[in-house]
């Protein structure tokens, strides 16, 4: 028996959460909806503007929020990532700690500057970042512990490491690793305008192809070139055995190697959108790592999602999980 459930490599990032209007993210030049990378001065010069503005702090990165939920369902996960010596840093070291993760991190780190994600939150519950990848811009395989990798049932690639040389070769390595070994492979597309800025980049990390594919309905679209999911289905066919789409209050459309699924979800108010792939990902990974079908991970994972969906925050809270597997 493997001794975790999943294995995550990605960047990580203290996550700030601040609500905002449309109309700041319009006069501080900020393109709604989408990741952009800025250099720590335009981080500076975004948290004076929203001075007084009240908002909250949390390790995260994608991958993060996706094994902190596997490990709050009750799984085993390992997340392997790059933190410095600051504060930051040892805010996040901690906070992986309490959340049950094991990690490559430990008291003895680099000095240097924490990577830090800026999100803003509109009235209409979208969710913009502003990332300052810091030290995580030079994750490299050094910080991948490949004897845990192998102990693991699958690896979760986040998306974002695409944007560095360096991260992006740890990545292929990594899952060129994990098949060698029978590790599962997945990874996330993580954000529609990366996509489209390094699509060679995701083939690449994609390479002969991924066990379990999660995107988005604009992220599949833009990997695809096509218009409909019906036609980018076809395309994710061909570089990933199964994959997981995700349609916001649509729900989610699943592909399990042979059959077909529309996964339908409960209808809310949302808030904040911030997070819900993350959170659906390591819902789906718990589940099929856990006795369930495809549809009946598509059905937790949705319930998950539709409920993170409902307060601020990229995570629920671990009773919030527990309760949601006790009904699914």
């Amino acid at each position: 028996m493997k001794k975790y459930d999943v294995y995550g490599i990605g960047n990580a990032l203290v996550d700030v959460e601040i609500e905002v209007s449309e109309q700041f993210l319009s006069d501080n030049k900020v393109e709604k909806g989408l990741m952009t990378l800025v250099e720590e001065s335009r981080q500076q010069e975004l948290l004076a503007a929203v001075n007084g503005i009240s908002h909250s702090r949390s390790c995260g990165g994608s991958a993060a929020n996706t094994l902190i939920a596997v490990s709050h369902l009750g799984g085993k996960g390992y997340y392997s990532c790059k933190v410095s010596s600051d504060e930051s840093g040892e805010f996040y070291f901690q906070d992986l700690l309490s959340s049950g993760l094991s990690t490559n991190l430990n008291s003895e780190r680099e000095s240097g500057k924490t990577g830090h994600c800026m999100v803003f939150i509109t009235p209409d519950a979208d969710r913009t970042m502003n990332t300052f990848l810091g030290i995580t811009a030079t994750f490299s395989d050094s910080e991948i512990s490949f004897e845990e990798l192998e102990e693991s049932q699958w690896l979760y690639i986040e998306g974002y490491l695409v944007t560095g040389p360096n991260s992006k070769a740890a990545a292929i390595k990594a899952r060129e690793f994990a098949k060698s070994k029978g590790v599962k492979t997945s990874i996330t597309l993580s954000d529609p305008g990366i996509v489209g800025f390094f699509k060679d980049g995701f083939k690449d990390m994609i390479g002969d192809g991924v066990d379990l594919l999660f995107c988005n309905e604009a992220e599949a679209l833009e990997y695809t070139d096509k218009s409909t999911i019906a036609d980018a289905s076809v395309e994710l066919k061909k570089i990933a055995k199964s994959f997981a789409i995700t349609l916001g209050p649509k729900g989610a459309y699943l592909f399990d190697g042979e059959n077909e699924f529309n996964i339908s979800t409960n209808k809310v108010e949302a808030v904040d959108t911030n997070g819900a792939g993350d959170l659906f990902a390591g819902t789906f990974l718990f589940a099929i790592n856990n006795g369930l079908d495809y549809q009946e991970a598509g059905e937790m994972a949705c319930a998950a999602s539709s409920t993170l969906v409902t307060q601020f925050g990229s995570r629920l809270k671990k009773e919030q999980l527990l309760k949601l597997k006790q009904l699914n």
